[in-house]
């Protein structure tokens, strides 16, 4: 897909990634570029400094999904590209509360679920429309000591695979992207995760022109880092031999 002269929506825009992929797309000159993010404030920085608009979500909640969609196709018409961007992640166990579970699985997940609810028949009728979905290099792989970022990243990648098998013959593209450490407020906060990802942590920028070549060449997999295809094919290829890589990795980096 070309992104000039189209409709753009970036979820989680007000920072980190998805403020890069915002600033990124609108080099491309679409005819309509919305920022949207739960902090608002940050959303109309960002879009204030590349004439886009800034736009509320609560991504975890369906129908501020819709009103999201709403006030795009008002202003600008049909959306053609969605990126489900915006994400959360914490340290946890199975021993995590429940409510912290769900909280990761509404927005890692089900956000994405919502859009593409809104989205897919609109874009069936057109036989045109292109989903982003920002997952992470766990959801190929793994992240120690990070057990719901893990499960709801592996879930948001086999949800976009999903989407790209469902609908890819009538007109649909689905990109997945997946990198590991960028340097991110999401990043900074992790102070346990530092030792481990800091040396890989790419900036912002990176990634975005990454997606813009994967959207281009309409890839689904678009790997920033491009140790994760390695990664993720020795896995394929020896489960049992990469779980247990893993193993002595956490042993390193976590001692007890």
């Amino acid at each position: 897909m070309n992104i000039t002269d189209r409709v753009v929506v970036v979820t989680g825009g007000g920072s980190g990634i998805g403020a890069a992929l915002a600033r990124r797309f609108a080099e491309e000159k679409p005819r309509g570029l919305i920022v949207a993010d739960l902090d608002i404030a940050s959303a109309i920085s960002v879009a204030s400094d590349i004439g886009a608009t800034a736009v509320h979500v609560d991504v975890a909640d369906p129908e501020s999904n819709d009103r999201l969609i709403d006030e795009t196709e008002d202003r600008f018409g049909p959306v053609d590209l969605f990126c489900a961007n915006a994400g959360i992640g914490f340290a946890g166990d199975e021993q995590t509360t429940a409510e912290r579970w769900d909280f990761m699985w509404r927005v890692n997940l089900m956000s994405h679920v919502h859009a593409a609810r809104r989205l897919i028949p609109g874009w069936l009728a057109r036989r045109e429309g292109y989903f982003l979905s920002t997952a992470s290099a766990a959801g190929l792989l793994t992240n120690l000591k990070a057990a719901q970022y893990s499960v709801t990243k592996h879930a948001a990648v086999s949800f976009a695979e999903w989407l790209a098998i469902t609908y890819g013959d009538q007109g649909i593209k689905v990109s997945c992207l997946c990198p590991m450490g960028v340097k991110t407020p999401l990043l900074d906060s992790a102070d346990e995760f530092h030792a481990l990802l800091d040396p890989l942590a790419m900036d912002p920028d990176e990634v975005a022109d990454a997606v813009v070549a994967g959207i281009a060449a309409e890839r689904f997999l678009i790997l920033p880092h491009a140790e994760v295809e390695k990664f993720f094919q020795n896995k394929a290829n020896d489960y049992d031999r990469w779980i247990g890589g893993m193993r002595k990795l956490q042993r390193t980096v976590f001692p007890e």
